[in-house]
């Protein structure tokens, strides 16, 4: 408490004291406080607790900072911030605070969301909350959220049959578009094309979640998976003179395989 209390005090002397401070909005903090969470993950990916410790801070320094704004416009400070959460986790445990059973994770997500919907008093849809979201990261949770009220697959296996179908449907489109001729016919293909893209991987995200697997941590590491390997090729391209753009694919494929045969 001592030093939440300290982080709060020098809030109030910056945004008094600096410019830069006196300067900030809603609106202007916005998009730094993405990159703010986005470095926290990139953190917690690395396994770098000390990276995670610091992230954390420049996440909280954010939530003192818009709480700050909103004390000064008179509409929610920090207290608020506070005290509304924890009634929120009080509200939504009732299995921890109040006499409800739950005796499995799966329980306590069913009861979450029911719950959720009784404070909308009804109107709550069940896929609330997802708009905002990442791309891959929304058809996780819109998957996840339907799977809540029972929209989902009997067997977890007959995924494989979609999973199939929307690959064969996506591959005639795209067939379809290298053949379309005219601008009219490339830009209808185009679009058909493009949206069997979204139904084929909306159904490997589905398939993944149904194995426990997040696809956006999935994605994150066989990104990071590609860049170790292709800055092991460049840095080997560059130590043996050469430019990439003057290398063959079978040259190129060669330094590839040495990078996964050294674990990269």
């Amino acid at each position: 408490m001592e030093a939440f209390g300290r982080l709060l005090d020098i809030m109030d002397q910056v945004r008094v004291g600096c410019p830069w401070d006196r300067k900030q909005t809603f609106e202007s903090l916005r998009p730094q406080t993405v990159e703010e969470v986005y470095e926290l993950s990139s953190a917690i990916m690395d396994g770098n607790h000390t990276e995670v410790s610091k992230e954390l801070g420049d996440v909280l320094l954010h939530i003192v900072f818009y709480s700050r704004l909103g004390q000064e416009e008179g509409s929610f400070d920090i207290a608020d911030v506070c005290n509304r959460i924890s009634d929120k986790l009080i509200y939504r445990h009732p299995h921890v605070f109040g006499d409800v059973i739950a005796e499995t994770s799966e329980d306590v997500k069913r009861n979450w969301e029911m719950l959720k919907t009784k404070e909308k008093g009804g109107n709550k849809t069940v896929l609330e909350g997802t708009k905002g979201l990442p791309t891959l990261l929304k058809a996780y949770r819109m998957q996840d959220k339907a799977r809540g009220v029972g929209f989902d697959w009997e067997q977890k296996e007959q995924v494989w049959t979609k999973v199939e179908e929307e690959l064969s449907e996506y591959k005639a489109e795209m067939a379809a578009l290298d053949r379309a001729a005219t601008p009219e016919e490339q830009k209808a293909a185009f679009e058909k094309a493009e949206q069997e893209c979204g139904d084929f991987i909306f159904s490997i995200v589905n398939a993944a979640r149904l194995w426990g697997i997040n696809p956006d941590t999935a994605l994150e590491r066989t990104c990071e998976k590609f860049r170790r390997r292709f800055t092991y090729l460049e840095e080997r391209t560059i130590r043996q003179g050469r430019d990439l753009h003057d290398m063959t694919l079978a040259e190129m494929d060669a330094l590839w395989d040495e990078a996964k045969a050294a674990g990269l």
